[in-house]
Protein backbone atom coordinates (compact mmCIF):
# COMPACT_ATOMS: atom_id res chain seq x y z
CA UNK A 1 0.00 0.00 0.00
CA UNK A 2 3.07 2.23 -0.20
CA UNK A 3 2.42 5.42 -2.14
CA UNK A 4 4.73 8.08 -3.46
CA UNK A 5 2.50 10.94 -2.40
CA UNK A 6 0.13 10.79 0.52
CA UNK A 7 -3.17 12.58 -0.02
CA UNK A 8 -5.43 11.21 2.68
CA UNK A 9 -4.86 9.75 6.13
CA UNK A 10 -7.11 8.28 8.80
CA UNK A 11 -6.84 7.83 12.54
CA UNK A 12 -8.59 5.86 15.24
CA UNK A 13 -8.48 5.57 19.02
CA UNK A 14 -8.70 2.11 20.58
CA UNK A 15 -8.69 0.59 24.06
CA UNK A 16 -9.54 2.39 27.28
CA UNK A 17 -10.04 6.13 27.14
CA UNK A 18 -7.58 8.49 28.80
CA UNK A 19 -6.60 12.13 28.91
CA UNK A 20 -4.61 13.27 25.88
CA UNK A 21 -6.45 11.39 23.14
CA UNK A 22 -8.12 14.54 21.86
CA UNK A 23 -4.82 16.40 22.01
CA UNK A 24 -3.28 13.77 19.71
CA UNK A 25 -6.25 13.96 17.34
CA UNK A 26 -5.86 17.74 17.33
CA UNK A 27 -2.13 17.58 16.56
CA UNK A 28 -2.41 14.90 13.87
CA UNK A 29 -5.21 16.72 12.10
CA UNK A 30 -3.65 20.17 12.22
CA UNK A 31 -0.18 18.98 11.21
CA UNK A 32 -1.61 16.92 8.36
CA UNK A 33 -3.70 19.79 6.99
CA UNK A 34 -1.55 22.81 7.70
CA UNK A 35 1.91 21.39 6.94
CA UNK A 36 1.29 18.62 4.41
CA UNK A 37 -2.12 19.43 2.90
CA UNK A 38 -3.50 15.95 3.64
CA UNK A 39 -7.18 15.17 3.98
CA UNK A 40 -8.02 13.54 7.32
CA UNK A 41 -10.80 11.23 8.48
CA UNK A 42 -11.37 9.57 11.84
CA UNK A 43 -12.91 6.14 12.36
CA UNK A 44 -15.43 5.99 15.21
CA UNK A 45 -15.26 3.48 18.08
CA UNK A 46 -11.77 2.28 17.18
CA UNK A 47 -11.45 -0.79 15.00
CA UNK A 48 -15.22 -1.26 14.98
CA UNK A 49 -15.51 1.90 12.90
CA UNK A 50 -12.84 0.62 10.54
CA UNK A 51 -14.77 -2.63 10.10
CA UNK A 52 -18.11 -0.88 9.57
CA UNK A 53 -16.57 1.99 7.57
CA UNK A 54 -18.05 4.42 10.07
CA UNK A 55 -16.00 7.61 9.98
CA UNK A 56 -16.14 11.40 10.17
CA UNK A 57 -14.16 14.05 8.34
CA UNK A 58 -11.61 15.74 10.56
CA UNK A 59 -11.09 19.40 9.78
CA UNK A 60 -9.51 22.40 11.47
CA UNK A 61 -12.98 23.36 12.65
CA UNK A 62 -13.93 19.94 14.02
CA UNK A 63 -10.77 19.64 16.15
CA UNK A 64 -10.80 23.22 17.37
CA UNK A 65 -10.96 23.56 21.15
CA UNK A 66 -10.55 19.85 21.99
CA UNK A 67 -6.94 19.80 23.18
CA UNK A 68 -7.73 20.12 26.89
CA UNK A 69 -10.70 17.75 26.94
CA UNK A 70 -10.49 14.21 28.28
CA UNK A 71 -11.92 11.26 26.39
CA UNK A 72 -11.95 11.07 22.61
CA UNK A 73 -14.23 12.76 20.07
CA UNK A 74 -13.87 9.60 17.95
CA UNK A 75 -15.06 7.36 20.80
CA UNK A 76 -13.32 4.10 21.62
CA UNK A 77 -13.80 0.39 22.15
CA UNK A 78 -11.60 -2.18 23.89
CA UNK A 79 -13.37 -5.29 22.61
CA UNK A 80 -12.93 -5.13 18.82
CA UNK A 81 -10.00 -7.17 17.55
CA UNK A 82 -10.64 -7.46 13.82
CA UNK A 83 -8.29 -10.44 13.60
CA UNK A 84 -10.50 -12.30 16.10
CA UNK A 85 -13.86 -10.55 15.82
CA UNK A 86 -17.21 -11.70 17.19
CA UNK A 87 -19.79 -11.92 14.41
CA UNK A 88 -23.08 -13.73 13.82
CA UNK A 89 -22.96 -16.33 11.07
CA UNK A 90 -25.75 -18.78 10.31
CA UNK A 91 -27.42 -17.90 13.60
CA UNK A 92 -24.31 -18.56 15.65
CA UNK A 93 -21.83 -16.16 17.29
CA UNK A 94 -18.34 -17.04 16.13
CA UNK A 95 -14.89 -15.46 16.06
CA UNK A 96 -13.52 -14.63 12.65
CA UNK A 97 -10.68 -12.70 11.02
CA UNK A 98 -12.41 -9.76 9.32
CA UNK A 99 -9.29 -7.66 8.79
CA UNK A 100 -9.60 -7.89 5.00
CA UNK A 101 -12.94 -6.07 5.21
CA UNK A 102 -11.20 -3.25 7.08
CA UNK A 103 -8.45 -3.14 4.46
CA UNK A 104 -11.05 -2.98 1.69
CA UNK A 105 -12.70 -0.04 3.48
CA UNK A 106 -9.39 1.83 3.63
CA UNK A 107 -8.87 1.32 -0.09
CA UNK A 108 -12.46 2.29 -0.85
CA UNK A 109 -12.01 5.63 0.94
CA UNK A 110 -8.60 6.23 -0.62
CA UNK A 111 -6.77 6.22 2.71
CA UNK A 112 -3.01 6.19 2.18
CA UNK A 113 -1.94 5.82 5.83
CA UNK A 114 -3.50 5.02 9.19
CA UNK A 115 -2.56 6.51 12.56
CA UNK A 116 -3.55 4.11 15.35
CA UNK A 117 -3.63 5.49 18.90
CA UNK A 118 -3.73 2.94 21.70
CA UNK A 119 -2.06 0.62 24.15
CA UNK A 120 -0.65 -2.88 23.81
CA UNK A 121 -3.84 -4.53 22.54
CA UNK A 122 -4.65 -1.81 20.02
CA UNK A 123 -1.05 -1.63 18.80
CA UNK A 124 -0.88 -5.42 18.45
CA UNK A 125 -3.54 -5.13 15.77
CA UNK A 126 -1.65 -2.16 14.32
CA UNK A 127 1.38 -4.42 13.92
CA UNK A 128 -0.78 -7.10 12.33
CA UNK A 129 -2.21 -4.61 9.82
CA UNK A 130 1.33 -3.47 9.04
CA UNK A 131 2.26 -7.09 8.32
CA UNK A 132 -0.58 -7.14 5.78
CA UNK A 133 0.85 -4.16 3.95
CA UNK A 134 -1.12 -1.30 5.49
CA UNK A 135 0.78 1.94 6.04
CA UNK A 136 0.50 2.21 9.83
CA UNK A 137 1.96 4.55 12.43
CA UNK A 138 1.26 3.92 16.13
CA UNK A 139 0.94 6.38 19.00
CA UNK A 140 1.40 5.00 22.56
CA UNK A 141 -1.52 5.58 24.92
CA UNK A 142 -2.19 4.20 28.39
CA UNK A 143 -2.57 5.64 31.85
CA UNK A 144 -0.58 2.63 33.10
CA UNK A 145 2.69 3.83 31.48
CA UNK A 146 3.58 0.17 30.85
CA UNK A 147 4.28 0.23 27.11
CA UNK A 148 7.74 -0.91 26.15
CA UNK A 149 10.08 1.32 24.09
CA UNK A 150 8.77 4.66 25.30
CA UNK A 151 9.74 6.44 28.50
CA UNK A 152 6.26 7.87 29.03
CA UNK A 153 2.84 7.28 27.53
CA UNK A 154 0.40 10.15 27.29
CA UNK A 155 -2.44 9.93 29.80
CA UNK A 156 -0.15 8.76 32.58
CA UNK A 157 0.68 12.22 33.94
CA UNK A 158 -3.00 13.18 34.13
CA UNK A 159 -3.83 9.96 35.98
CA UNK A 160 -0.98 10.48 38.46
CA UNK A 161 -2.16 14.05 39.08
CA UNK A 162 -5.68 12.83 39.87
CA UNK A 163 -4.39 10.09 42.18
CA UNK A 164 -2.12 12.59 43.94
CA UNK A 165 -5.04 14.96 44.52
CA UNK A 166 -7.05 12.07 45.98
CA UNK A 167 -4.21 11.30 48.39
CA UNK A 168 -4.04 14.97 49.40
CA UNK A 169 -7.74 14.86 50.24
CA UNK A 170 -7.50 11.57 52.12
CA UNK A 171 -4.76 13.04 54.31
CA UNK A 172 -7.11 15.53 55.95
CA UNK A 173 -9.79 13.00 56.84
CA UNK A 174 -7.19 10.43 57.94
CA UNK A 175 -5.57 12.91 60.30
CA UNK A 176 -8.89 14.16 61.64
CA UNK A 177 -10.08 10.67 62.61
CA UNK A 178 -6.71 8.95 63.21
CA UNK A 179 -7.59 6.41 60.54
CA UNK A 180 -5.68 4.17 58.18
CA UNK A 181 -6.79 5.25 54.70
CA UNK A 182 -6.20 2.99 51.68
CA UNK A 183 -6.38 4.30 48.12
CA UNK A 184 -6.58 1.72 45.32
CA UNK A 185 -5.39 2.98 41.96
CA UNK A 186 -5.26 1.53 38.45
CA UNK A 187 -2.20 0.27 36.60
CA UNK A 188 -2.97 -3.39 35.92
CA UNK A 189 0.31 -5.25 36.36
CA UNK A 190 2.49 -2.14 36.60
CA UNK A 191 2.93 0.06 39.65
CA UNK A 192 3.82 3.38 38.02
CA UNK A 193 0.68 5.28 39.05
CA UNK A 194 0.83 4.02 42.64
CA UNK A 195 4.55 4.73 42.97
CA UNK A 196 4.61 8.24 41.53
CA UNK A 197 1.34 9.34 43.10
CA UNK A 198 2.42 7.82 46.41
CA UNK A 199 5.67 9.75 46.45
CA UNK A 200 4.00 12.99 45.34
CA UNK A 201 1.05 12.53 47.70
CA UNK A 202 3.13 11.75 50.81
CA UNK A 203 1.88 8.19 51.21
CA UNK A 204 3.33 6.20 54.08
CA UNK A 205 2.96 2.84 52.33
CA UNK A 206 3.07 2.11 48.59
CA UNK A 207 2.22 -1.37 47.32
CA UNK A 208 2.96 -2.25 43.69
CA UNK A 209 2.74 -5.44 41.59
CA UNK A 210 6.49 -5.61 41.13
CA UNK A 211 7.12 -6.03 44.88
CA UNK A 212 4.98 -8.59 46.72
CA UNK A 213 4.14 -7.29 50.17
CA UNK A 214 4.37 -8.71 53.65
CA UNK A 215 1.37 -7.45 55.62
CA UNK A 216 3.39 -7.54 58.83
CA UNK A 217 5.71 -4.90 57.39
CA UNK A 218 2.67 -2.68 56.83
CA UNK A 219 1.49 -3.25 60.41
CA UNK A 220 4.95 -2.36 61.67
CA UNK A 221 4.87 0.88 59.70
CA UNK A 222 1.49 1.83 61.16
CA UNK A 223 2.71 1.14 64.71
CA UNK A 224 5.93 3.04 64.07
CA UNK A 225 3.92 6.08 63.03
CA UNK A 226 1.76 5.76 66.13
CA UNK A 227 4.86 5.78 68.33
CA UNK A 228 6.14 8.93 66.58
CA UNK A 229 2.91 10.77 67.34
CA UNK A 230 1.45 10.27 63.85
CA UNK A 231 -1.63 8.17 64.61
CA UNK A 232 -2.83 7.93 61.02
CA UNK A 233 -1.46 6.21 57.91
CA UNK A 234 -1.95 6.67 54.18
CA UNK A 235 -1.59 3.60 51.97
CA UNK A 236 -1.74 3.61 48.15
CA UNK A 237 -2.06 0.23 46.50
CA UNK A 238 -1.95 -0.64 42.79
CA UNK A 239 -4.81 -2.87 41.62
CA UNK A 240 -2.30 -5.57 40.61
CA UNK A 241 -0.45 -5.69 43.93
CA UNK A 242 -0.45 -8.97 45.81
CA UNK A 243 0.79 -10.36 49.14
CA UNK A 244 3.71 -12.73 49.34
CA UNK A 245 2.49 -16.27 48.65
CA UNK A 246 -0.81 -14.73 47.50
CA UNK A 247 -2.59 -13.89 44.25
CA UNK A 248 -3.95 -10.76 42.61
CA UNK A 249 -7.57 -9.89 43.30
CA UNK A 250 -9.83 -10.22 40.24
CA UNK A 251 -13.02 -8.21 40.18
CA UNK A 252 -14.57 -9.97 37.18
CA UNK A 253 -13.99 -11.78 33.91
CA UNK A 254 -15.21 -10.24 30.65
CA UNK A 255 -15.32 -13.18 28.20
CA UNK A 256 -15.76 -11.14 24.99
CA UNK A 257 -12.78 -8.88 25.70
CA UNK A 258 -9.27 -9.46 24.29
CA UNK A 259 -8.07 -8.79 27.85
CA UNK A 260 -10.79 -10.58 29.86
CA UNK A 261 -9.30 -10.29 33.37
CA UNK A 262 -10.36 -7.18 35.27
CA UNK A 263 -8.32 -6.52 38.38
CA UNK A 264 -9.77 -4.76 41.39
CA UNK A 265 -10.62 -5.22 45.03
CA UNK A 266 -7.16 -5.37 46.57
CA UNK A 267 -7.90 -2.21 48.59
CA UNK A 268 -10.86 -3.82 50.34
CA UNK A 269 -8.97 -7.08 50.86
CA UNK A 270 -6.06 -5.23 52.42
CA UNK A 271 -8.45 -3.34 54.71
CA UNK A 272 -10.02 -6.61 55.87
CA UNK A 273 -6.61 -8.20 56.48
CA UNK A 274 -5.35 -5.19 58.44
CA UNK A 275 -8.48 -5.04 60.59
CA UNK A 276 -7.59 -8.50 61.91
CA UNK A 277 -4.17 -7.27 63.02
CA UNK A 278 -4.82 -3.69 64.13
CA UNK A 279 -7.44 -2.86 66.75
CA UNK A 280 -6.75 0.79 67.57
CA UNK A 281 -7.52 2.28 64.14
CA UNK A 282 -10.50 2.44 61.86
CA UNK A 283 -9.50 1.41 58.35
CA UNK A 284 -11.18 2.78 55.24
CA UNK A 285 -10.61 1.87 51.61
CA UNK A 286 -11.29 4.09 48.59
CA UNK A 287 -11.22 2.79 45.01
CA UNK A 288 -10.37 5.64 42.66
CA UNK A 289 -11.39 3.71 39.54
CA UNK A 290 -12.30 5.44 36.30
CA UNK A 291 -11.95 8.88 37.83
CA UNK A 292 -8.29 8.45 36.86
CA UNK A 293 -9.24 8.31 33.17
CA UNK A 294 -11.45 11.37 32.97
CA UNK A 295 -11.45 15.11 33.28
CA UNK A 296 -9.18 17.84 32.04
CA UNK A 297 -5.90 16.80 30.44
CA UNK A 298 -2.78 17.90 32.30
CA UNK A 299 -0.43 20.45 30.76
CA UNK A 300 2.31 17.84 30.42
CA UNK A 301 0.03 15.40 28.60
CA UNK A 302 -1.24 18.10 26.25
CA UNK A 303 2.32 18.92 25.20
CA UNK A 304 3.42 15.28 24.95
CA UNK A 305 0.32 14.43 22.90
CA UNK A 306 0.99 17.33 20.55
CA UNK A 307 4.58 16.13 20.07
CA UNK A 308 3.45 12.56 19.44
CA UNK A 309 0.71 13.58 17.00
CA UNK A 310 2.96 15.87 15.00
CA UNK A 311 5.72 13.25 14.85
CA UNK A 312 3.27 10.59 13.67
CA UNK A 313 2.41 12.69 10.62
CA UNK A 314 6.10 13.34 9.99
CA UNK A 315 6.69 9.57 9.87
CA UNK A 316 3.91 9.28 7.30
CA UNK A 317 5.45 11.98 5.12
CA UNK A 318 8.80 10.13 5.30
CA UNK A 319 7.19 6.72 4.56
CA UNK A 320 8.44 5.39 7.90
CA UNK A 321 5.58 2.96 8.41
CA UNK A 322 5.25 0.06 10.83
CA UNK A 323 6.61 2.21 13.64
CA UNK A 324 5.35 3.70 16.92
CA UNK A 325 6.35 7.19 17.97
CA UNK A 326 8.00 7.24 21.38
CA UNK A 327 9.79 9.39 23.92
CA UNK A 328 13.45 8.64 24.57
CA UNK A 329 14.83 10.97 27.22
CA UNK A 330 13.65 14.34 25.98
CA UNK A 331 13.60 13.39 22.29
CA UNK A 332 10.61 12.21 20.28
CA UNK A 333 11.72 9.21 18.23
CA UNK A 334 10.19 6.01 16.87
CA UNK A 335 10.45 2.26 17.33
CA UNK A 336 9.30 -0.65 15.17
CA UNK A 337 5.95 -2.06 16.27
CA UNK A 338 7.58 -5.47 16.02
CA UNK A 339 9.82 -4.53 18.95
CA UNK A 340 7.05 -2.99 21.06
CA UNK A 341 4.29 -5.57 21.27
CA UNK A 342 4.04 -8.06 24.11
CA UNK A 343 6.66 -6.43 26.31
CA UNK A 344 5.54 -4.85 29.58
CA UNK A 345 7.52 -2.00 31.09
CA UNK A 346 7.15 -2.44 34.82
CA UNK A 347 8.70 -0.65 37.76
CA UNK A 348 12.24 -1.78 38.51
CA UNK A 349 12.18 -2.97 42.15
CA UNK A 350 15.81 -1.87 42.43
CA UNK A 351 15.35 1.31 40.43
CA UNK A 352 15.80 4.94 41.41
CA UNK A 353 12.16 5.73 42.20
CA UNK A 354 11.81 2.77 44.54
CA UNK A 355 15.04 3.78 46.23
CA UNK A 356 13.82 7.37 46.56
CA UNK A 357 10.60 6.16 48.17
CA UNK A 358 12.50 4.05 50.68
CA UNK A 359 14.99 6.86 51.36
CA UNK A 360 12.19 9.16 52.46
CA UNK A 361 10.67 6.57 54.75
CA UNK A 362 7.95 5.05 52.61
CA UNK A 363 7.24 1.38 53.20
CA UNK A 364 7.05 -0.80 50.07
CA UNK A 365 5.90 -3.84 51.98
CA UNK A 366 9.11 -5.80 51.51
Amino acid sequence: MLTNKVKKIALLTGGGDCSGLNAVINAVTKTAILKYNYKVIGYKFGYRGLYKNDFVDLTLESVSGIQHKGGTILYSSNKDNLFDYLIEENGEIIRKDVSDIAIANLKKEGVDALVIIGGDGTLTSARDFARKGINVVGVPKTIDNDLFATDITFGFNSAVSIATEALDRLHTTAESHHRVMILEVMGRNSGWIALEAGIAGSADVILIPEISYDINKIVNKIRERDERGKPFTIIVVAEGAKPKDGEVVISKIVPDSPDPIRLGGIGNKLAEDLEKLIKNHEIRSTVLGHVQRGGITSTYDRILSARYGSKAVELIEKNLYGNMVCLKGNEISYESLENVIGKIKGVNPSGELVEVAKNIGICLGD
